[in-house]
């Protein structure tokens, strides 16, 4: 019996690629990775998972399942949102910057 699963990657930002894929049942993500053509240059292993939660390559699939490689992030996102909190200033940032006219103060 063959497993459906698909394959999504993305190769840089704003760019994402999907396949639908057909492996054989006790399939690994490793399978179903080069089952979708995906191939990783010299020892670079991507970081995997399946719907959202990390496994490795040796993990089996199941029939419907996601299997997502990650990018390794390039920025921190505590200090991304650092950033770009100083960048916006105190009070075009936070919860409560958008009240309506005439609110209470933190409504």
């Amino acid at each position: 019996m063959k497993l459906r699963v698909t394959v999504v990657w993305s190769l840089d930002q704003g760019h994402c690629e999907e396949r639908v894929c057909r492996v054989d049942t006790g399939a690994t993500i490793a399978d179903a990775l080069h089952a979708a053509g995906h191939a990783w240059e010299g020892d670079e292993v991507p970081e995997v998972g399946i719907w959202g939660r990390k496994k490795t390559l040796d993990h089996p699939v199941q029939d419907q399942d996601r299997v997502e490689c990650y990018r390794p992030l390039k920025v921190d996102p505590k200090v991304a949102r650092k950033a770009r909190f100083h960048r916006q200033g105190a009070r075009a940032a936070g919860l409560f910057s958008q009240r309506r006219p005439g609110a209470k103060p933190g409504y």
